[in-house]
């Protein structure tokens, strides 16, 4: 008789959500807390998936015309002190070097925490004329920014992402562009491949990117009904062009400001991923992601077994399937199960003498859970359909989640309350205001966005009909 799973000591997320998810990166072999405090080691199978992230990412970005470069960790600490508001925002955060070679150095450099001041340097060498623009340059690179409560993946001092820089003639492509990295980089990723529902609005000015005039933001309810931030895009309006002598020669032969925008999304949306579609099991991933979408199991240590498993393998792989051969027969395969479950690797094929014999194998899904004997003969055909339907279960949890654990209300307290409560609100914006939005920030409740009432996304910061949507957040 084939030895069934068990379930793998992970705190049940109803008795401890972050204890829940501190076990669950650690048991799934995500990531490890690093030496210097805030710091973190990415593990090969959490690699993986920032690796896939990073793929799908790049491939829109380049769709949306920008090219990746790349700009020095150091940059000179007088930099960032040419945009007052951009200063102000990251001074708590900053890691300063002052020391170098066994010197003091002349000037102090900051370990970037973003690029905007060193991309602006070496823009206005490369913006002459209208015909350098737009100007659309894109990074992957690890930051630094000094956390005070750090939490792996969530909130580290160093982490990766992109961030995106671009230089534009006109107020109007630079606010379209932004967008459009709103839309159709971001948006399409985290709801297409992550499968994880969106709210896609616009930050009050309270919470916007230090040093831009209109900040875009997607943001996400996870598991415990808190939300997180997703990804931002910002308008930069014409500020570090002002500080750093941005400009370009117009057809009309005068000298003009670029306008700009910056954009980026992090190794929290590995996090993201954790918490959005974990369960008391482990992880699940969403096919489309998934470095591993199925794994091929040999249940025994037979031969004919074990050359099956390898001859299904190279058939899923020819079908496009991502599949991994698990042959290792010499580890108990009740070890192996819990182990690809913790890993949450969508689709599972076990095979064992007795399946051969039957020409069968037994299908285990991750997300929808269950388990079914399938003819050997139609797993290629079957595989790929059962991902795609898992693919799509994700979204309609993830959706029907934040769906049934938003309130819609009318006063600063009902809003508090349903925040604290492990949900959202909804509250008419003229209703809440700057003063409302204080008082919710006394009690750990923070506007995370603001939607026009058809769901769309404001035009302005006073919209008539804007929405605000509060929540407690990571």
């Amino acid at each position: 008789m084939r030895a069934m799973a068990k379930a793998p000591v992970l705190t049940p997320q109803a008795d401890d959500f972050p204890r829940w998810y501190q076990d669950l990166i650690s048991k799934a072999e995500l990531a490890d807390n690093g030496p210097v405090r805030g710091t973190m080691v990415i593990r090969p199978y959490g690699y993986g998936l920032w690796e896939r992230m990073q793929q799908e990412l790049d491939a829109r970005i380049k769709e949306a015309g920008a090219q990746n470069a790349y700009f020095p960790l150091l940059i000179p600490q007088s930099y960032l002190t040419r945009e007052a508001e951009h200063v102000e925002g990251f001074a708590p955060e900053l890691a300063v070097v002052t020391h170098g070679g066994g010197k003091e150095l002349e000037e102090p450099a900051v370990i970037r925490p973003t690029s905007e001041t060193i991309v602006n340097e070496y823009f206005s060498k490369w913006v002459q004329s209208y015909r350098d623009l737009p100007l659309l340059i894109n990074q992957w690179a690890n930051v630094v920014r000094w956390e005070m409560r750090p939490r792996v993946f969530l909130r580290t001092t160093e982490f990766l992402w992109q961030e995106g820089h671009t230089a534009h003639a006109t107020h109007e492509e630079a606010r379209d562009y932004a967008a459009r990295i709103h839309r159709d980089v971001y948006a399409d990723f985290m709801v297409n491949v992550l499968a994880i529902d969106v709210v896609a609005g616009r930050k009050t000015p309270a919470e916007r990117f230090a040093g831009a005039i209109n900040t875009l933001t997607l943001e996400a309810m996870m598991g415990d009904g808190k939300a997180l931030q997703m990804g931002t895009s910002h308008e930069l309006g014409q500020n570090f062009a002002r500080a750093f002598h941005t400009q370009y020669l117009s057809k009309e032969g005068r000298q003009e400001l670029v306008w700009q925008t910056s954009w980026g999304s992090t190794t929290r949306m590995v996090g993201a991923l954790v918490m959005s579609h974990g369960d008391d099991h482990g992880l699940r991933v969403p096919p489309r992601l998934a470095p591993v979408q199925v794994v091929v199991t040999a249940v025994k240590d037979d031969g004919a077994v074990l050359a099956e498993v390898r001859r299904i393998g190279d058939t899923l792989r020819e079908a496009g399937v991502r599949v991994q051969v698990d042959d290792r027969t010499d580890i108990p395969f009740g070890r192996r199960a819990v182990d690809w479950e913790l890993k949450g690797v969508p689709l599972r094929v076990e095979i064992g003498p007795r399946d051969l014999v039957n020409g069968t194998a037994m299908l285990v899904r991750r997300i929808p859970g269950g388990k079914e004997p399938v003819r050997l003969d139609s797993l290629a055909s079957l595989l790929p359909v059962c991902l795609e339907e898992d693919q799509a279960l994700l979204l309609r949890q993830s959706r029907e989640r934040r769906q049934s654990r938003t309130s819609d209300v009318t006063t600063v307290e009902e809003a508090a309350e349903a925040a604290a409560a492990g949900g959202w609100a909804r509250i008419p914006w003229a209703a809440l205001g700057t003063e409302g939005e204080a008082r919710l920030a006394e009690q750990a409740v923070t506007v995370r966005c603001l939607v026009a009432g058809d769901g769309a996304v404001p035009d302005a910061d006073d919209a008539p009909d804007s929405i605000a949507v509060v929540a407690r957040a990571y």
